[in-house]
C-alpha cells in the first residue's frame, strides 16, 4: 500500500527538511550523519517517497531526535508553537505506514505533551532494526498490549508477550521483531533527558 497520498508523508517531509535547515545542513551532510543516500533525502523532503522505518530511524538518529519525537514534530508541523489540549479522536489521528514493512505507527501524544506515547502495530513476520542513536537523550518504556513482540536490545533477545514491559536502558542497536503469524501492539511510552 503506498504512502504517498497519505497527508503524514508531507508532514514528515516538511519536518526533515526543517531539521535539516535549522542545523544549518547540506543534503550531503545529512547523509553523511544519518547514512541515508542524498537521492533518497531528497524524495523524502519532496515528498515523492515515504521513508520506512528503518530509515526514518536513521534520520531522526542524525538529528539526535527519537523516532517518536520526528513523528510528532510532523503532526506538528502546522503550528509548532500552538498549545493543544483536550479529546484527540482516534479517527482524527494521523498514522504512519512503514512501506516497506507494513508496520503502523500512531501518535496518541501532541507534540507540546511532556511525554511521548506511540501505539505501534508490527504485522506477522516483520523486523525494524534501529541505531543506537535513534535512543541517544530519552528514556523509554516499551510496552506489549497485543501478542509477541521480539525484542533484540543490543546483543540481548527478550521476548515479550501481552503486559510485558521493557524500560530501555543506554543507547544501543536495537530491533523489534514479530517472528509470529499474528500483529504485535505494543506502546512506546518516552520521555527526553536532554534536547538536542
Amino acid at each position: 500500500m503506498s504512502n504517498i497520498v497519505d497527508p503524514l508523508v508531507g508532514q514528515i517531509a516538511a519536518r526533515v527538511r526543517t531539521e535539516r535547515e535549522r542545523r544549518r545542513w547540506t543534503l550531503a551532510q545529512l547523509a553523511e550523519a544519518s547514512g541515508v543516500s542524498q537521492a533518497m533525502i531528497s524524495r523524502i523532503e519532496r515528498g515523492e517517497s515515504s521513508p520506512t522505518a528503518v530509515v526514518l530511524g536513521k534520520l531522526s538518529a542524525a538529528f539526535r531526535l527519537s523516532v517518536a519525537s520526528l513523528l510528532a514534530l510532523a503532526e506538528g508541523t502546522r503550528d509548532d508553537t500552538a498549545t493543544v489540549a483536550g479529546v484527540r479522536r482516534r479517527d482524527g489521528a494521523s498514522e504512519w505506514r512503514d512501506p516497506a514493512t507494513g508496520y503502523r505507527r500512531r501518535q496518541i501524544t501532541s507534540p507540546q505533551f511532556p511525554a511521548e506515547i506511540a501505539e505501534i502495530h508490527l504485522p506477522a513476520g516483520a523486523r525494524v532494526p534501529y541505531p543506537a542513536a535513534a535512543f541517544a537523550f530519552v528514556r523509554q518504556v516499551v510496552w506489549v498490549l497485543d501478542g509477541h513482540l521480539t525484542f533484540h536490545d543490543g546483543d540481548v533477545v527478550h521476548e515479550l508477550d501481552a503486559g510485558g514491559t521493557f524500560e530501555l536502558g543506554e543507547p544501543v542497536e536495537r530491533v523489534f521483531a514479530n517472528t509470529t503469524d499474528t500483529t504485535c501492539r505494543y506502546a512506546v511510552i518516552l520521555t527526553r533527558g536532554i534536547q538536542p
